[in-house]
């Protein structure tokens, strides 16, 4: 039996809750605490067995107890699986640190950067924990995976990475079962720098859609968005093949497409000429990372000195309030050159 904390309630957390809390054989089970950060949701699934605020509709294993303390959560973890949004990942860990030593391995699943730094997820976990005197062991797991279809059981792959080819195999034995497919890397800045920037290129596809663009502009925008995303991953030290795998094209293809995926709802409406602030606010606390990373990934590219210019154009119109169409028009007009 493996003990594993999930820190983070949403949707992506609780979809992977109940990947880990079905596994289980008479010989092996885990044992999952979810951490939840509203405890109205914890209460919900102590009473219901159900997250009826971020994943309604779906019954959580036995196996898993919600929790709204974090100290529960993580006694005696094996398994620190880390699934909040970016913004709060480094004020947790540092909340969370006390109960945290060089016997674990965590996991990170958030697909983001942080503000400011430009860091990536596992470089905020390394900075915080590094200042607690030793060096985390350290996965990312990423690829094409809706939380409500992960949750309803629909085959999923994934795939994880770290340069520990101990720590991924460990982390692929713990998830991998007959529906959720996990395969290893050891491209952590690739699979996450994939994860985090398709975001932005999948708000950029709901604008086409809402703006009332047909099939075309999106195969564009999709090709066009993974060149960038490739380039800029690689200028930081990422692999090109990566780009080409789950946590690249398969994500980036999927984000852009579902109507599940909450960046693509976020610019449907934009395109529809609503205001980002009304847009989040009609969340009710749900969270599309890529109006978080779009300011960080240009920073990034400048950073880089890598053209982005998808990105640039997304970032003029969530902070600047610049309407679609003239960035579309933009795009469209920028200098002629080859393709490749």
């Amino acid at each position: 039996m493996s003990r594993i904390a999930i820190i983070g309630a949403g949707a992506w957390g609780t979809g992977l809750a109940i990947v880990l809390g079905r596994k289980g054989t008479h010989d092996f089970q885990h044992e999952v605490r979810l951490w939840a950060n509203e405890p109205e949701v914890s209460e919900s699934i102590a009473r219901s067995r159900i997250n009826e605020h971020f994943l309604p509709g779906f019954i959580l294993p036995e196996s898993i107890r919600a929790t709204s303390d974090l100290h529960t959560a993580l006694e005696a973890a094996e398994i620190v699986v880390s699934v909040m949004p970016s913004q709060h990942c480094r004020a947790l860990f540092e909340r969370m640190a006390p109960d945290l030593g060089p016997e674990i391995l965590f996991v990170s699943c958030t697909k983001g950067l942080e503000d400011g730094t430009l860091l990536r997820m596992t470089e905020v976990i390394g900075d915080v924990l590094r200042s607690r005197k030793f060096t985390p062991r350290m996965a990312a797991l990423s690829g094409p995976s809706f939380a409500k279809e992960v949750a309803r059981g629909d085959p999923t792959a994934v795939t994880v990475a770290s340069l520990d080819g101990d720590v991924t195999r460990a982390v692929q034995q713990a998830f991998n079962d007959s529906r959720f497919r996990v395969y290893t890397n050891d491209d952590v800045i690739g699979v996450e720098l994939g994860g985090a920037l398709k975001n932005i290129i999948a708000i950029a596809a709901g604008v086409c859609d809402g703006v009332g663009l047909g099939h075309n502009s999106v195969a564009a925008l999709i090709t066009r968005g993974l060149a960038e995303v490739a380039r800029l991953a690689v200028a930081c030290g990422g692999r090109l093949d990566t780009m080409f795998g789950l946590a690249g094209l398969g994500d980036l293809v999927l984000t852009c497409t579902g109507d599940l995926s909450r960046n693509r709802s976020v610019g449907v409406e934009l395109g529809k000429g609503r205001t980002l602030s009304d847009i989040i606010a009609d969340m009710h606390g749900a969270v599309a990372e890529g109006v978080f990373t779009t300011k960080a990934a240009l920073g990034l590219a400048r950073k880089k000195n890598v053209e982005m210019p998808i990105t640039e154009q997304m970032f003029a119109i969530l902070e600047n309030g610049k309407s679609p169409q003239q960035a579309i028009e933009e795009l469209m007009t920028r200098a002629t050159r080859s393709e490749i």
